[in-house]
């Protein structure tokens, strides 16, 4: 049976590399994320993992966003020309900003409310839209404006019912200290949201993952009324079947559904850490109980995997070149812009270092995930440009980026990881030794630097958040020192 499996995929994978443009339909689908109970993690927290996938000349801003009081009576306008009553105060955040796209950016908010995303692509054909309808601005309102991620979901459902969702679908990992869901959006009014148990794991790449939804259960489902009723009116759900409503079934796009590019490495992360052993042609879970209790630390080796150890591995060497260049997307790939692994503690810490998001620049497989706490009030001059309000203004007006963004670490991030995917097995080695050795020591010096900050923070709150930006700047800087000192081991002297 074994040496069955293994001829079935070796002539699977080598049909799919024979397929002329496959890589072409799917480049733009490779993200992956990740969400854990606070009864799954070691130390009480919730969780989520994010690796951030786009391709072309793209480039990552760092911002920390302070609160900002807005005049009454005035109006937001979102992307599309929709507008919408401001508030009087929007919560501080920080923000993972890539200029010019509509969904790339990720948010942590003051509360430790965390929201990524994933695209999914839907069937939808006929999108209902007012004003054209909202996606930037989706995520940013939800997060300047909840403190939970019940609440975040249950405003983002508002938006969506009160606007439409202009693209064609997409899955929105939402996550706070206590709770953590997934709410997955239609293009057109449709939505649906479930929360992840607090003793399980749930893992997506890019397709809808929730399956049966009970909305009278509202501790645990959140959505459109007439999610069901709308399917069977388009001929999409046939209530004489006798087969039960599953969303992402009936509202997915079929070939994301059985695309090869989602899943190997939705099927890698499962069997990583579930105590059951899935198949290529199973039906994964929305989410499932680990093996075992996890930590931040065993997310963030699986955000930098290739599939290695499975059937998908297509060889020891890295496919003759590196695990990224290959049809088969992976759980860190080609188009991998950041990593991160938010730690959403409620352990009594003081709000400033309750909650971390632990961020790998470019790709996580080679450079190490750092702590950037969300208290921190400045950034590192080389990781960002402007105010954030000059930035957000300018987020689709931007021209000329790359020259105008040039010497900033974004850029030499990218450069190494171009060099080293062009000799990937031999220069990525000294790489993740660096990056083994120094996630550890910043690991083991965590509890330590926090015990620190606290006793500072009890009696000068100022002079313990200058301690805090400069220890969050600091370890950055030496990543970027790392990688630019590699960088120049490798080029050429001129």
């Amino acid at each position: 049976m074994m040496q069955t499996n293994r001829f079935f995929f070796s002539l699977l994978i080598l049909i799919i590399l024979a397929t002329p443009n496959f890589g072409q339909t799917i480049k733009d689908a490779n993200c992956f994320s990740m969400l854990a109970g606070r009864e799954v993690s070691l130390d009480g927290s919730v969780m989520i993992a994010h690796n951030e996938d786009d391709w072309g000349d793209l480039y990552v801003d760092w911002h920390k966003v302070p609160r900002i009081q807005h005049e009454k009576g005035s109006m937001l306008t979102i992307e599309k020309g929709g507008q919408l009553a401001q508030v009087d105060e929007t919560y501080s955040f920080f923000w993972m900003q890539m200029p010019g796209m509509q969904f790339s950016d990720s948010y942590m908010n003051e509360w430790g409310l965390t929201i990524a995303s994933n695209q999914c692509r839907s069937r939808e054909d006929q999108p209902d839209l007012t004003d054209g309808g909202i996606g930037f601005y989706l995520r940013r309102i939800m997060t300047e404006r909840a403190k939970t991620a019940r609440e975040a979901v249950e405003i983002g459902g508002q938006l969506v019912e009160k606007f439409g969702y202009h693209y064609s679908g997409r899955t929105y990992l939402v996550a706070d200290s206590k709770e953590a869901w997934m709410m997955s959006v239609v293009q057109g009014k449709h939505w649906i949201a479930q929360r992840v148990p607090d003793d399980h794991i749930a893992i997506i790449p890019n397709y809808y993952t929730i399956q049966e939804i009970d909305l009278t259960d509202t501790a645990n489902f959140l959505g459109s009324k007439d999610i069901i009723t709308y399917a069977i009116k388009r001929g999409w759900f046939k209530t004489d079947t006798g087969e039960r409503f599953n969303f992402r079934k009936i509202y997915g796009d079929p070939e994301t559904l059985h695309g090869i590019w989602n899943i190997p490495r939705h099927m890698a992360a499962i069997n990583h850490f579930s105590e059951s052993a899935y198949n290529y042609y199973d039906n994964f879970p929305f989410s499932f109980q680990p093996k075992s209790k996890i930590s931040h630390v065993d997310i963030m080796e699986i955000m930098g995997t290739h599939g290695e150890g499975t059937q998908f591995e297509i060889s020891p060497n890295y496919n003759l070149g590196n695990p990224h260049d290959t049809e088969i997307k992976r759980v860190c790939s080609g188009g991998n812009q950041y990593g991160f692994v938010a730690q959403l503690r409620d352990n009594g810490l003081p709000a400033p270092i309750a909650h971390v998001m632990w961020l790998a620049p470019k790709r996580p497989c080679i450079q190490a995930f750092t702590p950037w706490y969300v208290g921190i009030t400045e950034i590192p001059e080389n990781f960002s440009r402007d105010n954030p309000r000059t930035c957000l203004a300018k987020h689709f007006k931007e021209e000329d980026l790359k020259s105008k963004t040039a010497g900033k670490a974004y850029w030499r991030f990218k450069e190494f990881a171009d060099s080293c995917d062009k000799n990937y097995t031999v220069l990525s080695t000294p790489m993740k030794t660096f990056k083994a050795t120094f996630q550890k020591s910043i690991l083991q010096q965590q509890p330590v630097f926090e015990e620190v900050f606290v006793q500072a923070y009890n009696t000068d709150e100022e002079k313990a958040l200058q301690i805090l930006n400069n220890y969050v700047g600091g370890l950055a800087l030496k990543i970027l020192e790392h990688t630019e000192k590699s960088l120049k081991g490798i080029q050429p002297e001129n």
